[in-house]
């Protein structure tokens, strides 16, 4: 029997979005997140990070279209951590777009760089709406009376089946995604993981509303 990878929501998400195979499929999520219209998915490149590479940091997926810098990240579990999460990754993908643009950091001119968009799709249970992030939510600030320098916010995005049913209309493989996990997480009450997983795709609506 095959075994069914347990983390299989952020695999099946990174297989999804990530895969140059599927550009079409990444610059639909694009997109509906951000109430665009591009339609060439050969502009997207993607950047997502591998372990071997970045000292065990690995994302989900994260890509540049039109100078944006897109981190995307698959929740299964509420994590406030997320905002310094995304920070360092998107730290790591500046330091690499830097070096592959060849930017001369020292000098007088003013080096451009991708505007970031860090998006968090949560599936979780715990019922979290969706909410902005903000790595300043986690300084120390007792006694100090200081202001942050840093800060950056994380949009996320509650992608349970049933909520924000208008972005999930938008981009098909997401609501698809959706329906899937959902489906995964009802078989999983009376079955096994492969079970249910198998269960899951043979009940895969082919019309897909």
């Amino acid at each position: 029997m095959v075994t069914i990878n347990r983390k299989h929501k952020d695999r099946l998400f990174s297989f999804l979005f990530g895969e140059k195979g599927r550009k079409e499929w990444t610059l639909s999520l694009y997109n509906a997140v951000n109430n665009t219209h591009y339609t060439d998915p050969d502009s997207i490149e993607f950047t997502t990070m591998e372990d071997a590479v970045y000292m065990g940091m690995k994302n989900d997926v994260s890509f540049l279209l039109c100078q944006v810098m897109n981190v995307y990240e698959q929740q299964s579990s509420y994590n406030p951590n997320m905002p310094v999460r995304q920070l360092m990754y998107a730290a790591k993908l500046y330091d690499k777009y830097i070096q592959q643009k060849k930017l001369n950091m020292y000098g007088k001119k003013l080096v451009e760089l991708p505007v970031p968009k860090l998006v968090a799709f949560y599936n979780g249970t715990e019922g979290e709406d969706d909410r902005i992030l903000k790595l300043s939510d986690a300084f120390v600030q007792e006694g100090n009376g200081l202001e942050w320098d840093i800060e950056a916010r994380v949009r996320m995005i509650n992608i349970n089946y049933g909520k924000n049913e208008n972005l999930l209309s938008l981009c098909r493989p997401l609501g698809e995604y959706s329906w899937l996990v959902a489906r995964i997480r009802k078989n999983r009450q009376t079955m096994k993981i492969e079970q249910a997983v198998d269960s899951a795709i043979q009940d895969m609506p082919e019309d897909f509303e």
